[in-house]
């Protein structure tokens, strides 16, 4: 790894723009810190993936780190919303925060669909770009060519080529550089360990930036897509924007370095160690959630009739853990006033908490579950 050359900047006349060379080549790994840290992510991201299967209704958790991802890799383009914020109906959002809103529900939706995609159809460009029509669809960059590679030059920070800090290669270079990532995932006789080609993988196509707009959060979505495509995973449950998020600079400067200084090991290393932190909160998380799981139903058994009700809505809130009386009484198929006291019921346990404050149009909050995602 030592011996790779990322690239090199080429004249454009009045600019240089920056071509990277192919990933898909020999690669020997020398580094002994690599070794260690591939050793320990391989272990965590194991036992992440292990846990998982012991975790029941493990799909309803899903949603919420799916949501989880989608906040944080969209708070790192920018926005603002918050996890419980994305969380909302559309109308429950103020109208000035409504676009952030839009742009991680896009977010949620492209993933949830791309995960779908990889049952029928392998990890290509194809899918690269359906995602990301879905993901640009109706938001901020919706003319910005959604589901197509760009026909003209981008570049990252300044006002033009010429002033920015950097500038990604020419659009004409795209097809080939895309089929060399390619080739990269599909390659039968690299034996590279998965999570060092996925660290490649994303370094290279931030790198490329082949659409006009959305990049990042395509290049962080590929990495769950990877994992899952090889079998790492056998469900979504590992992501890395919230690490890559609270490091941000670290993260662009990394990658940075590679490109300036062709520093591709402190990348690896970064990368690595990202995994492995994601993978131990994850695993941490999943037994908090076993946990409040259990603590929910000892305190549900002691409702009597009200039991069967309780526990069909909280099992609803595991997949999004907001409700009202309207939304309780369609879940359980009662009356208002059913579904009102079943409330009042759950919040004096503390299972529930009510967050608006207000007479009318109370909101509720599975408020232990919640926390896991958002302390």
């Amino acid at each position: 790894m030592n011996s790779f050359h990322a690239g090199d900047y080429v004249s454009q006349g009045w600019y240089n723009s920056y071509l990277p060379n192919p990933i898909n080549r020999n690669w020997v790994i020398d580094d002994m810190e690599i070794i260690n840290l591939l050793s320990k992510a391989d272990r965590v991201v194991g036992r992440l993936d292990m846990f998982s299967e012991y975790v029941p209704n493990i799909d309803l958790f899903i949603s919420m780190h799916v949501y989880k991802e989608a906040t944080k890799s969209s708070n790192i383009e920018g926005t603002q919303t918050k996890i419980e914020e994305a969380l909302l109906e559309e109308e429950d959002v103020p109208l000035d925060k409504r676009d952030d809103w839009s742009e991680v529900q896009n977010y949620t939706l492209a993933m949830n669909q791309a995960i779908q995609s990889l049952k029928t159809l392998p990890l290509s460009s194809r899918l690269i770009r359906d995602t990301h029509k879905i993901l640009m669809n109706g938001v901020r960059g919706k003319n910005k060519c959604p589901g197509e590679f760009r026909h003209s030059q981008n570049w990252i920070g300044g006002s033009s080529p010429n002033d920015a800090i950097f500038v990604p290669p020419v659009f004409g270079e795209i097809p080939n550089l895309i089929s060399d990532i390619e080739n990269f995932i599909h390659n039968p006789i690299c034996d590279l360990p998965d999570l060092i080609k996925i660290a490649l993988i994303h370094y290279q196509f931030e790198t490329i930036h082949p659409f006009n707009d959305g990049n990042g959060r395509i290049g962080r979505l590929l990495i769950t897509l990877y994992l899952v495509s090889k079998g790492i995973l056998k469900r979504p449950i590992l992501y890395l924007s919230d690490y890559l998020e609270s490091h941000r600079r670290s993260y662009y400067d990394k990658i940075m370095n590679v490109r300036f200084d062709d520093d591709v090991v402190g990348w690896v290393k970064f990368f690595l160690e990202g995994i492995i932190a994601t993978a131990e909160k994850g695993t941490t998380a999943l037994n908090d959630i076993m946990v409040i799981q259990k603590e929910y139903e000892e305190e549900i058994k002691s409702m009597g009739t009200r039991s069967v009700n309780a526990l069909k809505l909280i099992d609803s809130m595991y997949q999004n853990p907001f409700t009202d009386i309207t939304k309780a009484s369609s879940i359980i198929g009662q009356s208002f006033p059913t579904a009102r006291n079943l409330i009042e019921g759950l919040t004096k346990k503390g299972i529930l908490s009510e967050i608006t404050g207000g007479k009318r149009g109370k909101k509720y909050v599975l408020s232990k579950y919640m926390h896991i995602f958002v302390g």
